[in-house]
């Protein structure tokens, strides 16, 4: 097991303090390691070199190990991502009941492309092989809510929705 150097952990005290939470909730096993991952995510909106040293050393496990989960999985990144993400199901099901219009009508009303972050850091547009909601195609999550039966009205409608409340704040 590495140690985090002590100008490392100083610098980032606020992270370990976050992630020792989380291994605390999770325990500190190899069988944590997406439950960490995963609500890291949540909490940071990326998982950047530090956390995942940080991660493997409280687990006990080689950072490549970290590496390679974070890497794989879609809903763990690497970069960072906007305030909301919006992920676009591309399976058959959806592809079959406009999602492609739908991503396009995204683009537009974003003025982003999928994989990029809007310049004010509000949305990200990403894709998603499946999210589970075949029988009510196309379909999207935003954040952790899953929506279907898209319309180019209603992500018209949810985007207005989100960028209103985000004036409020």
């Amino acid at each position: 097991m590495l140690t985090i150097p002590a100008e490392v952990a100083e610098q980032h005290a606020e992270l370990i303090g976050i992630i020792d939470t989380l291994v605390e909730r999770h325990g500190r096993d190899r069988s944590a390691l997406i439950p960490v991952l995963q609500d890291l995510h949540v909490e940071r909106r990326r998982i950047g070199p530090t956390a995942m040293q940080v991660v493997a050393d409280r687990l006990g496990i080689p950072v490549t190990d970290v590496y390679g989960v974070v890497t794989f999985y879609s809903f763990l990144g690497m970069g960072a991502v906007g305030r909301h993400v919006i992920r676009l199901c591309r399976t058959i099901s959806c592809g079959m009941a406009g999602a492609e219009g739908i991503a396009r009508h995204l683009e537009r009303e974003l003025g982003i492309g999928f994989g990029e972050t809007t310049p004010d850091g509000l949305f990200t547009l990403e894709w998603a092989n499946c999210i589970g909601r075949c029988d009510s195609a196309p379909a999207m999550l935003v954040d952790q809510s899953a929506m279907g039966h898209l319309t180019p009205e209603l992500v018209s409608e949810v985007i207005a929705g989100l960028r209103a409340a985000a004036r409020e704040e």
